[in-house]
């Protein structure tokens, strides 16, 4: 696809982006109900807030992790809503019990704005949620009973109790372990909990099979096939090291700091947790921050203007006594306050894009590029593209809405662009089946896209197959629902009615991906030729934004707004340029 044709059509068609608020799906109680019911509920679920006072490194940590994102992001959200729409509900709590079991243990609605949830429940895979589980689960797909109890209750972790009791007996930590007493409120014990450092602990989550047979993500089954499992490699080893996506070794630290002081260093693992998604909300209520709970509700943070540089010197020297602000910012001291919160979260945003980074570095690599042809009669060149790591295929998980894929440019001697490949739509989607402007004509499908993504292909009322951005058959039933299968998966060793075309790349192998000019292409271009190469991942694809917009996005976003961020958040993972000769 030549440059010069997507210049010329940028602005031609747009998706039809509108806000629309959260549908009446969601039956949920006045944020005043919520609030008011958090204090209570701490009592049985306690916030990771409550653990951050003895724990703050592992809080910092959690706070911008993908665990912590799990429930805020509102493009699950958005996507879940969308999903229990289309099955009219049958789905259930299937989607959402992996990313609040919380808000599912408190019986919240399934659908709702996080901004009303409770305030435990929105922090999704929180402290509780791994250390009060008295039970080895299988793979459950994220049907979890917490344990319920407040901060004196027992917890539960790798190593037992000694370090806890030796706290608890010394004077220098002057801790309280009686409720309704003065003094620093502890747990009272840790139970051993063998599980929780093994990889089954996570694949408890990280398996999800869905309740007709069709295996969406596979992370555990594909990391129990490899070679890192068969060397006793466990996930914890590379996702909790010191080197994200590598079994570099764990650091060696205190577990806790309980009045200053800290406690005997131990092994000590990392939960950043670094992965494929990232933030695309306001920066006042994610990473989870004390400060900024303490200080605002969400609502009240969604209108403070970070990108108008509220709480700066240059802003504020700048404001007159007729400039209006939102009731909770009216002060100058509580904007100054509010951008200190806003800088700190930006700071720590910077530094999980890295460590994403770093992780999908360790997990691609970009190879050779061998040039087979390079002339005026035509360009012939492949790149190899491989896993580095043995651990699970890449990408894994939701690999049908993992986006990883090559953007190859080739430039002639004056700098002109004679081929592309892996250039954007102006909604900023690839040109692919999925592109707006693809399906409707405007733009010319990418042939020779090489891209990771597994897409859905899913059954047709009178056969054959289609690929769709969502598992979700079309229906001609007025009510769809989440039909039975008709017939025993086994039979075919998958269900019939959708599966995943799978384009990931298994532990340690690659693919070559082939790439052709034709001497057409290059009419009236000056060699020598350049190429320039770019393995790029996007935590999703724009086209699923616009999919799941009929229900709306949390927090007040258009869907513009959210599409943005997922581009915006793109990283390069190698780039490489070479002159075909």
């Amino acid at each position: 696809m030549k440059r010069t044709d997507v210049r010329v059509l940028i602005g031609v068609t747009f998706l039809g982006f509108v806000s629309i608020g959260l549908s009446s799906l969601a039956l949920a109680e006045p944020a005043a109900a919520q609030d008011g019911q958090a204090a209570s509920q701490d009592s049985r679920y306690p916030s990771a807030n409550t653990c951050a006072s003895c724990h703050p490194d592992h809080y910092r940590e959690w706070s911008v992790s993908q665990h912590a994102y799990a429930q805020m992001s509102p493009v699950f959200n958005a996507m879940h809503g969308t999903i229990l729409q289309l099955t009219n509900g049958t789905l259930g709590d299937f989607c959402i019990r992996c990313h609040t079991p919380v808000g599912m243990n408190l019986g919240e609605p399934l659908f709702m704005t996080n901004m009303d949830r409770n305030p435990t429940s929105r922090e999704g895979i929180t402290c509780i949620v791994c250390h009060r589980r008295d039970l080895a689960y299988g793979k459950v797909s994220g049907r979890l009973a917490i344990v319920e109890g407040d901060i004196f209750d027992p917890i539960y972790g790798p190593i037992g109790n000694e370090e806890l009791q030796r706290v608890i007996e010394s004077d220098s930590f002057r801790v309280n372990i009686e409720r309704g007493q003065a003094g620093r409120a502890i747990h009272t014990r840790i139970e051993t909990l063998d599980q929780i450092s093994t990889s089954s602990f996570c694949g408890t989550c990280h398996d999800v099979n869905e309740p007709n047979g069709f295996r969406l993500e596979e992370a555990f089954s594909e990391y129990k096939a490899s070679p890192a499992a068969a060397r006793g490699v466990s996930c914890q080893d590379c996702h909790m090291s010191t080197e994200p996506g590598r079994a570099s070794g764990y650091a060696e630290a205190p577990a806790a700091i309980v009045g200053g002081i800290p406690t005997r260093a131990r092994k000590r693992t990392n939960h950043t947790f670094a992965g494929p998604d990232y933030s695309v909300i306001h920066p006042g209520i994610f990473p989870h921050n004390p400060q900024a709970t303490d200080m605002a509700t969400i609502r009240e943070w969604l209108t403070f203007d970070v990108e108008a540089e509220w709480g700066t010197d240059e802003f504020e020297a700048n404001v007159t006594n007729t400039d209006e602000f939102p009731e909770r910012w009216r002060f100058a001291d509580d904007r100054y306050d509010a951008r200190q919160v806003v800088d700190d979260n930006l700071a720590l945003l910077a530094e999980v894009d890295e460590q994403r980074l770093a992780l999908l570095r360790a997990g691609y690599e970009l190879g050779e590029i061998n040039v087979k042809e390079a002339g005026r009669g035509g360009i012939k060149f492949e790149i190899q593209v491989s896993s580095g790591t043995d651990g699970h295929n890449v990408p894994t998980g939701l690999d049908a809405e993992r986006i990883v894929y090559l953007h190859v440019t080739v430039f002639d001697s004056r700098g002109e662009t004679v081929f592309e490949s892996g250039g954007r739509d102006p909604n900023g989607d690839l040109l692919d089946l999925h592109s707006t402007y693809v399906h409707d004509g405007l733009l010319e499908r990418d042939s020779q896209l090489f891209s990771l993504q597994s897409p859905f292909l899913t059954r047709m009322v009178r056969g054959g197959e289609r690929e769709q951005v969502l598992a979700v058959n079309h229906s001609v039933d007025p009510l769809p629902f989440l039909r039975p299968p008709t017939r025993a998966t086994s039979l075919l060793a998958r269900p019939v009615g959708a599966r995943k075309h799978r384009r990931t790349l298994p532990p340690l192998k690659g693919r070559w991906a082939e790439y052709e000019v034709s001497a057409q292409e290059l009419a009236g271009s000056q060699p020598p030729y350049e190429v320039t190469v770019r393995l790029i991942a996007q935590m999703v694809p724009v086209n699923l934004i616009h999919e799941i917009q009929g229900v709306g996005f949390d927090y007040y976003m258009s869907p513009r707004a959210v599409a943005d961020g997922v581009v915006a958040g793109a990283q390069t993972i190698w780039q490489r340029r070479v002159v075909l000769r």
